[in-house]
């Protein structure tokens, strides 16, 4: 960043499914424009209010906590981990792996242009070739070549992928030695969240082992044109929410693997509620505001009525102000009241994977997001199948070595 304050231009949530045997590489792209929460910096204390702005900029309000905050409020997606790599870092483990295959259909050079300045300065021939070291890095940099930050997005997924094959080619899963030395190397290209280690990243490796390469999708949120600024992009929500559930629900975003989409450990028994619903305080939040559309007036009310009328007679709708939340939540802030949480779930129709334990709430609080905009029930879904993602993912599988990307005309040789 050279003295700027730091933008994570590229951000990945990684997925790996309850059973180990698929995972999902999700991309997002950097001028996506969000609702961002208010973010504190660890380091030297200062906060950051709430704001809507592209995700790129998170970096600088508060780290990468704040980056894992923003996409927490996006998707409802519980996120364990963090990691961050620098441009350094790519050229290390490029290095130690000996190279990764990639492919282009025209001869590429991103460079400066009359009318663009900057590139990324990759130069190669058609066809496929091993990068790494800083070449490595420029066909991760590389923006203008391939026509928008879209496509990079693309290119950085054919890189992942062909990485992968590369590591299992050379049965480093199961060369306990040589993973070691691999995550003994990740750790000094690394900035982690602070429960990582050199083993736990280890034992990340050896489950890998188990997820072959067709049971691996990388794919980019759904999108769409931000209507305030043509150079942005916001979530295309109905999409992107589908592949959110995905996540939450741990569907795998591929066909191969049968019937064992679905985490079996979703259909627990619920909790025993510890109050009648007479005597239980529930707060009722308005967040049905998004980027593109105001908050529907009352909306609170609403809902605290409808508990009142089946039983909850203490509830009552939070008069602070709207907030701005793309999934209905039920959340409660101790053990002894997850079951109380749940009950108010199950009244409204919400499903039990949408029911959350915060520490930012002082009761039961339903907070009602996007995803129900109007009706006294939550409305209905259909269940999500396995590979069953929206068209406009791009959807990459980790076997397919047929891809190859193709060069904006511009910077053709």
């Amino acid at each position: 960043h050279a003295g700027d304050p730091p933008l994570a231009d590229v951000q990945m949530l990684i997925h790996l499914s309850a059973d180990r045997k698929s995972a999902a590489m999700v991309s997002i792209p950097r001028d996506t424009r969000v609702d961002i929460p208010e973010c504190k910096d660890p380091d030297t204390g200062k906060t950051y209010p709430a704001t809507n702005d592209i995700i790129n900029v998170t970096l600088a309000r508060g780290g990468a906590g704040c980056t894992l905050l923003t996409w927490e409020n996006l998707t409802g997606v519980y996120i364990d981990h963090w990691m961050t790599i620098d441009f350094a870092g790519v050229v290390r483990m490029a290095d130690a792996i000996g190279g990764v295959d990639v492919c282009v259909n025209q001869n590429v050079w991103d460079r400066p242009t009359a009318t663009v300045s900057g590139g990324s300065g990759l130069k190669m021939t058609k066809g496929t070739h091993k990068v790494q070291g800083e070449q490595a890095l420029q066909w991760l940099r590389t923006r203008h070549a391939w026509g928008d930050d879209l496509m990079r997005a693309r290119a950085q997924h054919m890189y992942l992928n062909s990485m992968i094959r590369t590591l299992k080619k050379q049965n480093v899963f199961t060369d306990t030695g040589r993973l070691m030395d691999l995550a003994d190397a990740a750790t000094k290209s690394l900035k982690v969240s602070e429960e990582i280690d050199v083993k736990d990243l280890y034992a990340l490796g050896m489950q890998m082992k188990s997820v072959p390469a067709d049971r691996i999708t990388s794919v980019t949120m759904p999108n769409k044109r931000d209507p305030l600024d043509e150079n942005h992009v916001v979530p295309d929500e109905a999409n992107a929410d589908k592949m959110w559930r995905m996540l939450r629900d741990d569907v795998a975003f591929d066909k191969n693997g049968g019937k064992d989409g679905k985490d079996a450990g979703k259909d627990e028994p619920a909790k025993k509620p510890s109050l009648d619903p007479g005597r239980l305080g529930v707060l009722v939040r308005n967040a049905t505001r998004t980027s593109t559309e105001g908050a529907v007036a009352q909306r609170a009310s609403a809902i605290g009525r409808e508990l009142v009328d089946k039983g909850y007679t203490r509830a009552q709708a939070d008069t602070s102000g709207s907030l701005a939340e793309e999934k209905t939540v039920v959340r409660y802030p101790s053990a002894d009241l997850e079951g109380d949480a749940q009950a108010v779930a199950d009244a409204l129709g919400i499903p039990r994977e949408q029911v959350q334990k915060s520490t930012d709430v002082s009761g039961v609080t339903v907070v009602v997001g996007a995803d129900w905009r109007t009706g006294p029930s939550y409305p209905k879904t259909s269940e999500p199948e396995a590979g069953d993602l929206p068209d406009n993912t791009d959807a990459v599988n980790g076997s397919d070595t047929t891809k190859c990307m193709d060069v904006y005309s511009v910077y053709q040789w």
